[in-house]
């Protein structure tokens, strides 16, 4: 079985080579003072051995960047987000996710209005679209969010991949089975991976929860999926959980110690096990992450 190896979390990886970052800009502030910092966290990835690698336009929504900046700049940071990674691209012969994130806040499926969503989406897809070799709405908390993201793209025929986080308040019950896993909205997993399937995606992905939520995703996923053609991926985050009430990416938090590369490839092996085919991680997952997942699944 092929697996394919997808990069790791653009943010602390930006902040650990001294690129410029700060809240509440987070990955966009180097996007916006120093775009080589984001070309060369690209290339460190691909380098490892990522085959996809995501552009840098996660924090390119007025809730990081603040709405006149977003209205005067927005387009042109979606366009140098994607044309960063698309060099990048070139190369080292991978492949370009568009990152289409959850625009109004992480973590929060309750701020989710798509009267509201709809304009800033429609500035990055036009941004990202010259770029793009694949669509990816990542860290999505709802049903709502990637039905809106689907409506945005029409009949654009490139593959769709939908990312959910999941709810990981409770991570260790999740693991033994005491509790199913659930995306952050509280919908089923299994309802998701149908509404994947009804969307016309080509991959249904895990990003942004702890580790210890993903492999029981991936086996409910698998069985609800049955022989459509969908593949299923994870990229989980190395950081302890968030407040119920938080948006994602509101404080620098601390990087799990038993989450080193050896570690979280082991966890990876889980998820294959269970069948995912795309493995890769988010928030806190460095190349030296990537590197391992790639030398031991590729």
């Amino acid at each position: 079985m092929a697996i394919t190896i997808l990069d790791g979390g653009m943010g602390r990886e930006l902040e650990r080579s001294g690129a410029p970052f700060r809240q509440p800009e987070w990955s966009a502030l180097a996007l916006i003072e120093s775009p080589a910092h984001v070309g060369r966290a690209h290339a460190a990835f691909a380098r490892s051995g990522a085959d996809v690698i995501t552009t840098n336009s996660y924090a390119v929504v007025p809730f990081h960047i603040g709405e006149a900046r977003f209205a005067a700049e927005g387009l042109r940071l979606a366009d140098l987000a994607g044309r960063l990674a698309r060099e990048t691209a070139y190369e080292f012969g991978v492949k370009v996710a568009g990152s289409l994130p959850p625009v109004l806040g992480s973590y929060r499926p309750d701020l989710f209005d798509p009267a509201k969503a709809r304009p800033i989406l429609e500035i990055l897809i036009e941004g990202l679209s010259p770029h793009a070799d694949i669509w990816l709405a990542e860290t999505q908390s709802a049903l709502a969010e990637v039905t809106l993201v689907k409506d945005l793209l029409g009949d654009d025929p490139r593959p769709l991949w939908l990312s959910f986080t999941l709810d990981d308040h409770d991570a260790k019950a999740v693991l033994s089975g005491v509790m199913k896993p659930v995306l952050r909205s509280g919908e089923a997993v299994a309802d998701a991976a149908r509404h994947a399937v009804a969307l016309g995606a080509s991959a249904l992905l895990f990003n942004c929860s702890q580790p210890e939520v993903m492999e029981a995703a991936v086996r409910e996923a698998r069985a609800a999926l049955g022989d459509a053609p969908v593949d299923i991926g994870v990229y989980a985050n190395a950081f302890a959980s968030e407040a119920d009430d938080a948006a994602a990416n509101e404080t620098l938090h601390g990087i799990r110690a038993d989450l080193t590369p050896p570690l979280y490839l082991g966890w990876a092996r889980r998820w294959v096990d269970a069948g995912a085919t795309m493995v890769g991680g988010c928030c806190g997952i460095a190349p030296e992450h990537i590197d391992e997942l790639a030398r031991a699944l590729k």
